[in-house]
């Protein structure tokens, strides 16, 4: 399926609610460290609920190892400055959904990766500065498992 990348995040309850996410589209969540809380955090427990053992979720030290793991893949970066909106893009199974940490998003440097295939952007009102991190990634996730017929779900 796909592979959602959050780098660097921060707050628990996203983190917990992508866990929930992926558990019910089978993609697989990579965490990319440091991350601003413990796996333990309560938060994170509640937001996730009982689909910690139903879904994918691996720690990775840096973007690095995160996208080695992976192996190769096109790698969609979700950013507010993307040109290519998220609907546009053709997902395809084992693409990389790559998400920013809350406050402030993805590096540049992350952004200048080659490896990055293209910025996406998930549309939004003028003079929002940004969408909730775990609603950002299940818009995404989903879009990409429409596009594959919801290949395995009910």
């Amino acid at each position: 399926m796909f592979h959602v990348v959050f780098h660097e995040p921060c707050i628990p309850p996203n983190t917990g609610n992508a866990i929930r996410m992926v558990a019910c589209t089978g993609a697989t969540l990579h965490l990319v460290e440091p991350l601003g809380f413990e796996l333990s955090d309560a938060h994170l427990r509640r937001a996730g609920l009982d689909y910690h053992d139903l879904a994918r979720v691996v720690v990775h030290p840096d973007l690095d190892a995160a996208l080695a793991s992976i192996g190769p893949a096109r790698v969609y970066a979700f950013t507010g400055h993307g040109g290519t909106g998220f609907a546009d893009v053709a997902y395809a199974p084992g693409d990389v959904l790559l998400f920013g940490t809350e406050p402030t998003g993805l590096p540049a440097d992350v952004l200048a990766d080659p490896r990055v295939t293209a910025r996406v952007r998930i549309p939004m009102l003028p003079g929002a500065r940004s969408m909730n991190l775990s609603n950002c990634a299940a818009i995404a996730t989903y879009e990409a498992w429409r596009q594959q017929g919801f290949a395995g779900g009910v």
